[in-house]
């Protein structure tokens, strides 16, 4: 990789890297005297600054994808994948740090975050190798013939894909990686939150051999941007993980194309009156607490029957004073902040409304900052804010249900249809929960976000238009299916 490739770094008057890095046409550096500067949630310490591109940019970035270059072959594609993901083996400590910094992540949930990206690139790879084609005969029925069809998947010309701040390394690596098995250019909008992990990932990758036509990445003003790219006719994809109202707007305005819409979720965990309750407060609270709680499948509504109302909440307070929160650098906190202090101040009157309509804190929910403490909300009302749209913090509200029947109704009353966990032992109340709720994902036993990253992952509803993604799926969104049929 060329010099012009790699991200330069400063020292600030406190000791700590800066980094200077920049948006990218086709390989190229943009030029452009206006910087991004992005800071830290924790600390508003400045943590590097990134050239800032505009339309002229989008449009070469457009130019450069469709005039293409070499083309990869299968083991080529699978040979980049692999070397970007034995480099990301090399500095994941430096990735963690970079995520850590910029998002306010814990450092643990960084480091953990680098682990899934190597997954993601470990099974595009092996998917890369793969074929998925099938073969009809044609002799099957009175009015067929001696004749064979085949079929076989080619890469679309050109996908955009827009990328959210809450998992600055995986939500790219989940939109590029299969992209790249597949032989598809992509145009990346990495969230202006959290563009520099974004950013080195595809130098990463420039680094392992990728020819530069197949990934641009450009930070800049929506309307310069995202926009124009979302509406010309000559991308034949837009993925974007995000808001939903962002989401809708950008169905509506793509025109003739494929669009795969991931928009977030309101989960619960549905907790059952025969639950292992030591197994149903882990599970909630590392639903909720995780990740600052900014998961699209973060657990949003802890369900508890009530019979075992009582009893559940005293261990679960127990269990949430584990969940400590401060510095995201100190290997000891488990949760960081939120994505910046706006989004926290939200959080926090979010909370106060619904104390407002008869809820009750009965731990933390103290602010400082970006910084949120784990919460504990009990009494909350069904039609509270805070369980009826997708309150995205480190927020555990709980409600109870008299029975199965009022669970299921519960869990379907929101707009959103994302994944759900259910903790029983009993076979029939799990059949029936796969069955009625209407969700993407059911997990028995589990949070509702678990998955291996190469499994189909996506929602129904508000939550998306039921197009999976996941690197199997995926890989097949940025195809089209080509069939042939011959003599035989």
């Amino acid at each position: 990789m060329s010099d012009s490739n790699v991200s330069a770094k400063s020292v600030s008057s406190n000791g700590i890297a800066t980094l200077k890095m920049t948006s990218y046409v086709a390989g190229k550096p943009v030029e452009s005297p206006q910087l991004l500067e992005v800071r830290s949630p924790y600390d508003r310490r400045l943590v590097g600054t990134v050239t800032v591109a505009n339309a002229s940019h989008a449009k070469q970035a457009v130019e450069e994808a469709l005039k293409g270059g070499q083309k990869l072959t299968r083991y080529e594609r699978y040979n980049i994948l692999e070397k970007t993901r034995h480099l990301l083996i090399e500095r994941k400590e430096e990735f963690a740090q970079v995520i850590s910094a910029e998002s306010g992540l814990a450092i643990r949930e960084a480091r953990y975050e680098t682990g899934r990206a190597h997954d993601v690139l470990l099974f595009a790879a092996i998917e890369s190798l793969k074929d998925d084609g099938q073969i009809f005969s044609c002799d099957i029925s009175p009015q067929g013939k001696a004749r064979k069809i085949f079929t076989l998947r080619e890469p679309l010309s050109l996908a955009v894909c827009i990328t959210p701040f809450n998992h600055p390394l995986n939500q790219v690596a989940h939109k590029i990686a299969p992209a790249i098995a597949v032989g598809t250019p992509v145009i990346l909008k990495p969230s202006e939150k959290t563009p520099l992990t974004a950013i080195k990932l595809t130098e990463l990758l420039y680094e392992a051999g990728l020819p530069h036509y197949m990934l641009s990445v450009l930070l800049g003003p929506t309307a310069e941007i995202a926009e124009p790219l979302i509406k010309d006719p000559k991308v034949e994809i837009v993925s974007f993980t995000g808001s939903v109202a962002v989401g809708k707007k950008i169905a509506a305005m793509a025109g003739y194309k494929k669009v795969i819409l991931e928009l977030g979720g309101n989960d619960p965990i549905i907790i059952m009156d025969d639950a292992d309750l030591d197994k149903a407060v882990f599970l909630a609270a590392e639903g909720a607490f995780r990740n600052s709680g900014q998961r699209c499948t973060a657990v949003k509504r802890i369900l508890v029957h009530e019979k075992i109302k009582d009893a559940f909440i005293k261990k679960f307070l127990e269990k949430a004073k584990e969940y400590s929160c401060g510095d995201p650098a100190d290997p000891e906190t488990k949760v960081g902040t939120v994505i910046d202090e706006a989004s926290a101040i939200y959080l926090e009157a979010v909370v106060k409304k619904a104390v407002e309509q008869g809820a009750k804190v009965i731990s933390g929910g103290k602010r400082n900052g970006a910084l949120l403490e784990p919460t504990v909300i009990v009494d909350v009302p069904r039609d509270a804010d805070m369980v009826v749209y997708e309150s995205f913090g480190p927020l555990a509200p709980i409600l109870t249900f008299k029975d199965i029947d009022d669970a299921i109704a519960l869990s379907n009353s929101t707009a959103y249809g994302l994944s759900s966990g259910i903790v029983t032992n009993n076979m029939e109340h799990a059949i029936r929960f796969i069955k009625e709720l209407k969700v993407g994902t059911v997990n028995i036993n589990e949070v509702p976000g678990y998955r291996i990253e190469s499994s189909p992952f996506g929602g129904i509803k508000d939550s998306g238009l039921g197009i999976k993604e996941g690197v199997i799926e995926a890989m097949k969104c940025f195809t089209f299916v080509k069939t042939f049929s011959m003599p035989w």
